[in-house]
């Protein structure tokens, strides 16, 4: 269980889960009609050793071994894939628009196995911030050095917690708030409690100069009886499939009712922000899985949010 102080790798608790993410993305790069390449994300995933849970995504053949064991379910493993694909490439498209507009400085917050200081074509004089934990940080960079992998712009680590005071060290790093910055919180805010969100967007407003731009992925909202259900099924079939869980994802997400609406907050607190429903953007692009449950229940996804400093 989430505690206030609670820390990880990229083996354990929330590090885990972006071993997950990175094999979705991997997944993507591999099909004919990829929305993302990510050449970087197999090499990210397999070297991790987090779990043969989360090496399993990485096999092609999986929706299919699921669906012979519950359809449903399979429904619901392919959307995670798709929509892993489907993120990624708003927020790609995001941060290219962001660039095109002449923004050089970028922060990914809570950067995981991100790879886009490496993958993405950044104009000359980008710097590209990533704060997370300092070992999920470490076996990232490592890993891709090891390999002869190179960032493509002036990537700059932020080794630090979230919940501490990542501003000071985020400005020790380089970090110049009177410059426009592109942010990005993909795959955070569910992790977080309704409050601590409110505070990291008030210390990125304090941080952004007239004109930033920040791109979010929100929470969505899943009744607990829904929640605990699919907890289960998944749980059966890994067990029919002989893959240990090592971790159980539901118990690491806030699913926090106060939580505020965020582009609504944004609007608020002195930002021009629109959102874009997670569902509707799968089936703009054509990543859309029928089957999946809930699939009228647009509070049950995400929302890209988007938004520029007034």
């Amino acid at each position: 269980m989430r505690t206030h102080d609670d820390t990880w790798d990229i083996r354990t608790s929330v590090g885990a889960t972006a071993v997950m993410v990175a094999a979705a993305r991997a997944v993507e790069t591999n099909q004919p009609d990829a929305l993302i390449r990510d050449p970087y994300a197999k090499l990210l995933v397999t070297n991790a050793n987090a779990g043969v849970i989360w090496e399993a995504m990485l096999d092609e053949e999986m929706v299919a071994k699921v669906e012979a064991l519950d359809a449903e379910t399979a429904a619901t493993v392919a959307h995670m894939r798709g929509y892993q694909a489907v993120r990624t490439n708003f927020f790609d498209t995001y941060f290219a628009g962001a660039v095109a507009a002449g923004v050089r400085q970028v922060v990914i917050l809570a950067s995981g196995l991100d790879s886009r200081a490496y993958r993405l074509d950044w104009p000359a004089g980008t710097t590209v911030y990533e704060i997370d934990q300092p070992q999920v940080l470490a076996y990232k960079s490592a890993t891709l050095a090891e390999h002869g992998v190179t960032p493509t712009a002036d990537r700059r680590e932020v080794r630090i917690d979230l919940r501490q005071d990542w501003p000071v060290a985020l400005r020790a790093a380089g970090f110049d708030p009177t410059a426009r910055t592109a942010w990005l919180a993909e795959g955070l805010l569910m992790y977080l409690p309704a409050e601590a969100q409110d505070r990291l967007f008030t210390q990125i407003g304090e941080l952004s100069a007239a004109g930033s731009r920040i791109a979010a992925e929100t929470a969505g909202n899943h009744a607990d009886e829904r929640r605990q259900e699919m907890r289960e099924r998944f749980r059966k079939v890994a067990e029919a499939l002989g893959l240990e869980q090592t971790i159980d994802v539901h118990e690491l997400i806030y699913n926090d009712p106060d939580r505020a609406v965020l582009a609504d907050w944004l609007n608020e607190h002195g930002w021009r922000a629109a959102g874009q429903n997670a569902s509707d953007e799968m089936r703009r692009v054509g990543r859309w899985v029928e089957g999946v449950p809930m699939a009228d229940d647009k509070q049950a996804y995400s929302e890209f949010v988007t938004a520029e400093r007034l």
